[in-house]
C-alpha cells in the first residue's frame, strides 16, 4: 500500500538534517546518555512499589497445574474414547497444560474409554459403573 511504511528519523547525520549534534537528546542529563533510560517500576530512586508491599505465602514453582474436565461434560461428548486431543478438539479444554484430571461432578450414561494424566476417586468409580474404563496417562 502506497505511503504505509513511514521512513525512520535518521538521527546525528549532521547539522543539515536537523537532527545532528546531539540527536534529538537536547543537552546532558540522564535521558542524553545511552542506556540513560531506567526500568519499569523505577520510581526515582524511591523503594519501588513492588519491594514496599509485604510478602506472604510460599509458592510452589514444582506444582502441578492441571487442565480440569467433569464428567458431567464427557457425557456430552458422545465419542466412545476420550483423550486430552480429544477435549482439546471440541474446546473442552485450551491448553493440556501438565496433563488433564477428570473430577467426579456429573454422571455419565454409556461405557466411554477415558485416557488422562489423573482421575479423581469418584470419578474412576462413576467412569467404571458405568461400564467403560479408566487409563492412566503417563508423562
Amino acid at each position: 500500500m502506497a505511503g504505509s511504511k513511514k521512513k525512520p528519523k535518521r538521527v546525528g547525520r549532521g547539522q543539515g538534517s536537523g537532527h545532528g549534534k546531539t540527536s534529538c537528546k537536547g543537552h546532558k542529563g540522564q535521558k542524553a546518555r545511552s542506556g540513560g533510560t531506567k526500568g519499569a517500576g523505577f520510581e526515582g530512586g524511591q523503594t519501588p512499589l513492588q519491594r514496599r508491599l509485604p510478602k506472604r505465602g510460599f509458592h510452589n514453582i514444582f506444582k502441578k497445574e492441571y487442565s480440569i474436565v467433569n464428567l458431567k461434560t464427557l457425557g456430552e461428548l458422545q465419542v466412545p474414547i476420550v483423550t486430552p486431543e480429544v477435549l482439546f478438539e471440541n474446546g473442552l479444554i485450551k491448553d493440556i497444560r501438565d496433563g488433564v484430571k477428570i473430577l467426579g461432578e456429573g454422571e455419565i450414561k454409556s461405557p466411554i474409554t477415558v485416557r488422562a494424566h489423573a482421575f479423581s476417586a469418584s470419578a474412576k468409580e462413576k467412569i467404571v459403573k458405568a461400564g467403560g474404563s479408566v487409563e492412566v496417562i503417563q508423562k
